[in-house]
């Protein structure tokens, strides 16, 4: 129990600038307390004697001090840090390994009422941006990072980055990753609708080109060429696709 204390304080000391002092995370840190009050529902749930109902009752006091919801059967390893962690769920058989962090409103939960293995288990140094979601039995590789908001279904490897609703994985391969830096991450969508309005772009140049062609053609021939009518062209250039994709 002290080890984990101890892991606990350290690893809030390392990522949270704010952090003073170990008396400050004592009495200021939700996301701290409400793991150090896990721990002791967590004994009482593994307990030989029938002491189930106390551990709920002790994660449920957990649960309205620090907004925290930890079910007392879930495992959780050394140095792990909830940052703020109003609104976070951890379920029953749901694994988190060491060194993870975890923002406010992350999930890891369920996605059926089937008995057994049913949440989500993490494995070491994973970072799991706000308001993610993780759902399902499914196993999240080491080093791994899920961007804030995304909702994960599907098993992930190690050394990834996440992003996007279902998330999508993107490899950092071979690059350094701030832990801290959850919201630094790629926009895929935007990166898609980029790609898709270069290509309209140079479709619309080459339908300009050929109708010009047409034209010297028809005027060659002492002809008119019919015009036809097409929507309002829009590029990278317009301000609404600006603002939508970004810098």
């Amino acid at each position: 129990m002290l080890n984990h204390l101890r892991a606990d304080l350290a690893i809030i000391r390392e990522r949270d600038p704010a952090a003073r002092g170990p008396l400050e995370i004592l009495l200021c840190y939700p996301g701290f307390q409400a793991l150090t009050l896990h721990r002791l529902s967590h004994r009482l749930w593994r307990s030989r004697l029938p002491l189930k109902l106390p551990a709920r009752l002790l994660s449920q006091l957990g649960r309205g001090l620090t907004g925290v919801e930890i079910h007392p059967g879930a495992t959780i390893g050394h140095g792990v840090f909830i940052d703020h962690g109003m609104g976070v769920v951890i379920g029953e058989t749901a694994e988190v390994g060491d060194r993870c962090l975890l923002y406010q409103g992350v999930t890891l939960g369920g996605t059926g009422k089937e008995h057994g293995k049913r949440h989500p288990t993490l494995a070491n140094n994973v970072v799991i941006g706000a308001g993610a979601k993780v759902l399902g039995a499914i196993e999240v590789g080491a080093n791994t990072r899920v961007g804030a908001g995304s909702v994960v279904v599907r098993n992930v490897e190690a050394d990834c980055t996440v992003v996007g609703i279902p998330g999508r994985v993107i490899h950092q391969s071979g690059v350094r990753i701030n832990p801290l830096a959850h919201s630094a991450l790629p926009d895929a969508e935007a990166s898609v609708i980029r790609n898709l309005m270069e290509r309209i772009d140079q479709l619309e140049g080459q339908v300009r080109s050929l109708q010009d062609n047409l034209r010297t053609m028809a005027a060659a021939n002492g002809s008119t060429l019919r015009e036809v009518r097409s929507g309002k062209a829009q590029n990278l250039k317009d301000r609404e696709i600006l603002e939508f994709l970004g810098d």
